[in-house]
């Protein structure tokens, strides 16, 4: 006598793509999370880019945000040196060595796990101390020095618009002191952030200076990158 046959205990797949296509996903709880906490994590989980990265193995969304703005303004070469600032978790200096810079230096007051060849400093960028620490590591001046740093936020409007703000100028002054001849500088800002007195500092030290938004930036963001090409030494 034959046996009955046996029930599936895996469903087929739906046709959900790796890169995040099918039903939307929702948390399974929300114990102990504020409704803020709740609404990012959803668009985190169901954010196309957010679900192409981890298929891809970048480390955060903000990959896609570096690929297309090198794309169009070609910055990341063979043979540049970089210094990316804030780069936790990495995402920028994936993109950077899979385009083929082999020397480059970041840092973070986050601890972030290794990307060979990358150096990574663990350590307040304010510090006096870590502008020199970030050249001898690179083993020269910088071609390229990017910037996705953003503050920790303290929910007083006033006081965090000053701590992004101050970030900005922190990363634009220390680009201009150490930049080579030729080079360039990219830094996230916020639309409305009054940035007209970082962006007249730029174009007195850069050929040419612009705002991108990047697709990979969320539409309901304010967050645009200042473009500054062509460092005039």
């Amino acid at each position: 006598m034959s046996e009955p046959p046996r029930k599936r205990m895996v469903k087929p797949p739906s046709g959900g793509l790796e890169e995040g296509r099918g039903k939307p996903a929702r948390l399974k709880t929300a114990k102990d999370r504020t409704p803020s906490q709740q609404a990012w994590l959803n668009r985190q989980i169901n954010d196309p880019f957010s679900a192409k990265a981890r298929a891809h193995g970048y480390r955060s969304r903000a990959a896609y945000k570096m690929t297309e703005l090198d794309d169009r303004l070609k910055l990341l070469k063979p043979g540049a040196r970089v210094i990316d600032l804030g780069l936790a978790p990495g995402g920028w200096t994936q993109v950077a060595i899979e385009r083929g810079v082999t020397n480059i230096v970041g840092v973070d007051l986050l601890p972030v796990d290794p990307l060979p060849p990358a150096h990574i400093l663990e350590m307040d960028f304010t510090d006096p101390e870590c502008g020199p620490k970030l050249i001898e590591l690179l083993g020269g001046l910088p071609d390229v020095v990017l910037s996705d740093m953003a503050p920790n936020t303290v929910g007083h409007k006033r006081t965090d618009h000053l701590r992004i703000m101050g970030l900005i100028e922190a990363a634009a002054d220390f680009a201009i002191t150490v930049l080579r001849p030729g080079g360039a500088f990219v830094a996230k800002a916020f639309q409305g952030g009054e940035t007209a007195d970082v962006i007249a500092l730029l174009k007195r030290h850069f050929t040419e200076v612009k705002n991108l938004k990047p697709k990979a930036s969320r539409a309901d963001s304010s967050e645009v990158y200042l473009i500054a090409t062509g460092f005039k030494g």
